[in-house]
């Protein structure tokens, strides 16, 4: 009997996450006393803003958040998530198309669950976020990979994803901005699809977890707010992970038609109950407190993603589209594979990112975590020296 065997078939099936593989294998390096410098986590480093924390510490004097809530979410949470929907995403949706999730990751596991019978096709624009495939996975669908590279701006055409569209396929899959590429759609591109995906009467499930950070006055328009006639047909899935500094508290949400929530609330009733109650007052007090934090924190993340890119583009052998949105470069590094470096040939992105972490003592995820090999993915959700500090020994790697 093998160890495997032990297991279901569906959950030995499941690869763990690459982006946290890569992660941890720098923080054990670290805890060694090497001086790795990690671009692996998509998380911010900075702190929760103070008036956010302060809510939770108010919330903690209140007994009644030490008690069962609705499974669904706090009432005046659902309400500030409606809100926010109408703000940035020009659907205008009632708190009771509103479940909140333990992150944005549950709010993805359950929209699939929710919608897919086995054998259902979701069409997943790629390079995608390594979690997709697995959650599609998870609820006996199959993901259809349709790829676009740094020569399309790493966005898929119409075109392309009607070339893989099938009597099977059920789900179009929509990431604006993108990790981990920080692809923007244009609002044309954007209505484009929209349209194709209404014309061919598919659901839509639009993750936009980093809708508010774009740069160079770019707006991160919705597929619902580009086509209204999809939301019938649309879930979206959000949090306030990256936009608030928040990925420890673990607080994210569905938005939908009114149906779809109600089973994603059967199912969260037996998943997981309700979500912690403390980290939901501090959710509220984000979404409808003041917002120059997050303003300052975007400010900060433009002023890096202009200098990782200026960085990486002077490595010989990488090419990194200028990203518009998100945290992420996803550099294009064909060029330097096939080459010769202390001795190591590294034939894939997977073989670099290992030269790069041993030779270099710099963390990156290869491109095999997101699709096809040939690609790694930086997060420059770092501090400004670190973020400097790690490309220049990459540089010099690479230029020996």
């Amino acid at each position: 009997m093998t160890n495997n065997s032990r297991l279901s078939k569906k959950i030995a099936a499941i690869a763990e996450s690459a982006t946290l593989k890569v992660d941890a294998k720098a923080k054990a390096l670290q805890a060694e006393g090497r001086p790795v410098i990690s671009y692996a986590a998509g998380e911010p480093d900075f702190a929760t803003p103070a008036h956010i924390v302060d809510a939770a510490r108010v919330a903690l004097d209140d007994p009644k958040n030490f008690r069962y809530t609705a499974a669904v979410g706090l009432p005046e949470l659902r309400e500030a998530i409606a809100a926010k929907t109408a703000r940035d995403s020009g659907w205008a949706v009632s708190p009771s198309q509103v479940i909140v999730t333990n992150g944005g990751k549950q709010a993805v596991y359950q929209s699939f669950q929710v919608l897919l019978d086995p054998g259902d096709e979701v069409i997943v624009p790629t390079p995608y976020w390594t979690t997709y495939p697995e959650a599609i996975q998870l609820a006996d669908g199959v993901p259809v990979e349709v790829f676009a590279g740094a020569d399309q701006g790493y966005k898929v055409t119409v075109e392309q994803l009607e070339a893989a569209r099938t009597d099977r396929t059920k789900v179009l899959l929509f990431v604006s901005p993108s990790n981990p590429t920080g692809a923007v759609y244009s609002p044309e591109e954007t209505k484009a699809i929209g349209e194709w995906a209404a014309a061919n009467g598919l659901w839509v499930i639009s993750d936009e977890i980093y809708q508010n950070l774009t740069y160079d006055g770019v707006r991160a328009t919705s597929i619902v707010e580009a086509v209204p006639e999809l939301q019938d047909r649309t879930i979206l899935v959000n949090g306030v992970a990256k936009t608030y500094a928040m990925t420890g508290w673990r607080v994210g949400w569905m938005v939908g038609p009114a149906d779809i929530i109600k089973g994603a609330a059967n199912l969260q009733s037996h998943l997981s109950s309700n979500i912690n109650n403390i980290a939901q007052r501090a959710t509220i007090a984000a979404l409808t407190g003041p917002q120059e934090p997050v303003e300052e924190m975007r400010l900060a993340f433009d002023r890096r993603r202009r200098l990782i890119v200026e960085e990486l583009n002077k490595v010989p052998g990488f090419e990194c589209p200028v990203p518009e949105g998100a945290f992420y470069a996803y550099v294009d590094v064909a060029g330097a594979l096939g080459k010769t470096y202390r001795g190591v040939t590294p034939t894939t992105s997977l073989e670099l990112a290992d030269l790069i972490l041993s030779e270099a003592e710099v963390a990156a995820v290869p491109g095999e975590a997101f699709g096809p090999s040939g690609y790694l993915r930086f997060s420059y959700a770092l501090g400004d020296e670190p973020l400097v500090e790690g490309i220049r020994r990459i540089q010099a790697l690479l230029s020996e």
